[in-house]
């Protein structure tokens, strides 16, 4: 796929360091040797080094040369735990942080806090809250964002078509400052990906069609975007349709510049979002690649635990390129 091929250009050779902590997992295993191999990232897989490596023997993966590193016995951990006290001000002793620091998420969340790797992917066997909360709690969002955020790449026809779809995968129901923070990341995102953004705030309305709360909020959070970020072209409120088919573009919203042509769609809360995303990938057949979380200060990414391993190769190849971006 173009998009992808265009991703391994821009981290191979890079050194860029991924945490994976889910290292007894098949998937996670055969991407990671996968990854390594191509000479794409430096993995660092976190376990005990005997479980780790007789796993590898029974999926049948050689990784010789892997990093291992096993937060039971880890040189540095006393430092980590320094580290995480003083990153938690006051809410964790040292005591806690000595027992926190042996959850594999955690652990793997501080060693990207503290520089000792690039990123960190994870949630082929965890949930979304255990591997968005130690990044909530440690890498923090960026300075003028409140919440993180949960965005799809969606892929058809070898990349190129290429979309952006949030939030699918973190806030239930934004208000109007977070719906607009979510934008603004979004169009972020889609330019990593080598996507002009044109952001469409999706609703059940267009410019007025209907009424009410829900119109409402996607109406002004369209509204603080423009005055955030003036330079981005941004509309809504708008139905999908107006959003993405220029022929009823041009009967629901003839004086939008971004309307029929759309390509980064701001949901209005996480069910549509959640729901939008699978309807493409299932009846659409786009490929879904995420959720990239949006908005953090170090690139933190969470799987479905439904992934594939090629989901994983795919993900840590965005993971990647998020950290070469930050730099």
């Amino acid at each position: 796929m173009e998009i992808i091929e265009s991703l391994k250009d821009k981290v191979k050779g890079k050194g860029v360091r991924i945490v994976f902590p889910e290292a007894l997992d098949e998937r996670i295993l055969q991407a990671v040797v996968r990854l390594k191999k191509e000479g794409l990232i430096t993995p660092i897989l976190l376990g005990n080094p005997n479980q780790v490596n007789a796993k590898a023997k029974e999926f049948g993966f050689n990784i010789d040369g892997l990093t291992i590193l096993d937060p039971e016995n880890y040189d540095e951990f006393d430092d980590l735990v320094a580290s995480f006290v003083e990153r938690r001000k006051g809410k964790a002793t040292e005591e806690d942080a000595k027992k926190i620091l042996k959850d594999v998420n955690y652990f793997g969340t501080m060693l990207v806090y503290t520089d000792r790797a690039d990123g960190l992917v994870s949630g082929a066997v965890h949930s979304t809250g255990d591997t968005v909360r130690p990044a909530l709690q440690i890498i923090k969002t960026k300075e003028g964002v409140s919440r993180t955020s949960g965005a799809f790449l969606m892929l058809r026809g070898r990349g190129q078509e290429r979309y952006i779809f949030a939030d699918c995968a973190i806030n239930p129901d934004p208000d109007k400052d977070v719906l607009a923070e979510i934008a603004i990341e979004s169009a972020k995102t889609a330019k990593m990906f080598d996507i002009d953004p044109k952001v469409a705030l999706l609703s059940f309305s267009t410019k007025g069609s209907a009424g009410g709360d829900q119109v409402d909020k996607v109406a002004q959070a369209s509204e603080i975007v423009k005055e955030k970020d003036p330079d981005l072209a941004v509309d809504g409120e708008l139905q999908f349709d107006a959003a993405f088919v220029n022929t009823v573009a041009k009967q629901k919203a003839p004086d939008s510049d971004v309307a029929g042509e759309a390509n980064v769609f701001v949901f209005p809360e996480l069910q549509s979002g959640n729901i939008g995303y699978k309807i493409a990938q299932r009846f659409g057949n786009f490929e879904a690649i995420g959720p990239v979380l949006q908005g953090l200060n170090k690139p933190i990414s969470d799987l479905s635990r439904g992934c594939s391993s090629e989901d994983v190769y795919n993900l840590s190849l965005v993971t990647a390129t998020q950290a070469i971006a930050e730099d």
